[in-house]
């Protein structure tokens, strides 16, 4: 081999090194600015609500707390519309990447059996990171509205047929469901006004533009305690501490009646394991401080903190569950 091909073999072996070696700097580069040393950057937080409802609440008090941890801005983007579909499908389309938080709520078991086609898989599209809490459900009424409890608003119902207006935080919602259950195994009649989340709705009802309202605890027990509006009962089979007596609908003749809410934190499907690792673990932090739980705990928020595999085996249990109840109700999208 003469001397003028080694020198260009020797040549060509030294730029292959070479872009090894900045082939392997680009990717230590990106793994600084990915998984490595996340967050750098802000994060938005989709949540499928009007801001002031629970879904708001808690997506806001566990932004603050990764916000002073990680000195990144946690930006909560309110997204709603279409019994959650609208905000979900813009987080199932997301970049991978840690900076696109969702809020997964009850509504996303129920829409895939109330919906007849979804922009998005709920179990494909994400990587859910834990459950927050559990919050019951709570049926308040107007105070002008001439009942006590869930057993006269029932006999109020029969003798006004299709002139109750009940609302919810959107067709879809738990809060709907719940809407349709108690007219089914009630037997009454009451029209359904959807809002677009928790604060339009009690707003209404507050001003006594409607005269039933089936809502989350969270939200709404706030309103019943200062007096404008009057509580009759809650949706789960045993009483909360946080609602003083008010009794369970089960216990006023619905036997078996039970709804509620729960809500947490998810990110689009691909998003690196060593970045959910770290998203789950202050997560999880964040909803044991003092401080939020003495907050939301007094309001019927029942803490969970599950880790990803606990939460994703929920889902699953909760689709089969919601499906059967939209079923058996008769609920369907307007």
């Amino acid at each position: 081999m003469n001397k003028n091909k080694m020198l260009y073999i020797s040549r060509l072996v030294a730029a292959a090194l070479s872009g090894v070696l900045v082939t392997g700097q680009v990717t230590g580069q990106a793994w600084a600015q990915g998984a490595g040393n996340y967050p750098n950057k802000p994060i938005r937080y989709i949540v499928g609500y009007t801001p002031g409802g629970t879904a708001d609440m808690l997506a806001r008090a566990v932004g603050q707390k990764l916000t002073a941890v990680w000195g990144q801005q946690v930006i909560v983007e309110n997204r709603p519309g279409a019994g959650t579909n609208i905000g979900t499908e813009v987080a199932a389309k997301s970049a991978a990447d840690g900076y696109t938080l969702f809020m997964p709520t009850v509504a996303n078991v129920i829409n895939p059996t109330l919906y007849p086609k979804l922009g998005y898989d709920l179990l494909r599209d994400f990587i859910f990171i834990t459950n927050y809490a559990k919050v019951p459900g709570i049926v308040v009424v107007h105070p002008s509205v001439p009942v006590k409890n869930a057993r006269e608003l029932i006999a109020l119902a029969k003798a006004r047929p299709d002139q109750l207006r009940h609302g919810s935080t959107g067709i879809g919602s738990p809060h709907h469901l719940a809407g349709e259950i108690f007219k089914t195994m009630a037997g009454v009649k009451m029209i359904h006004v959807p809002y677009k989340g928790a604060s339009p709705a009690i707003a209404d009802i507050i001003a006594g533009h409607i005269e039933v309202y089936f809502g989350a605890m969270v939200s709404t027990l706030p309103h019943a305690k200062s007096g404008r509006l009057r509580a009759l009962g809650v949706t789960s089979l045993k009483r909360v501490a946080a609602a003083g007596n008010v009794p369970t609908l089960d216990e006023q003749g619905l036997k078996g009646f039970e709804t509620g809410s729960w809500f947490g934190m998810a990110v689009p499907t691909g998003t690196p394991r060593e970045v959910v690792s770290k998203l789950h673990a202050e997560a999880v932090r964040a909803i044991a401080a003092p401080d939020l739980r003495n907050r939301m705990g007094a309001e019927g928020a029942e803490f969970v903190g599950d880790t990803p595999e606990q939460f994703t085996a929920f889902l699953k249990t909760e689709l089969d569950k919601w499906g059967k109840a939209v079923k058996a109700s008769g609920a369907k999208v307007e």
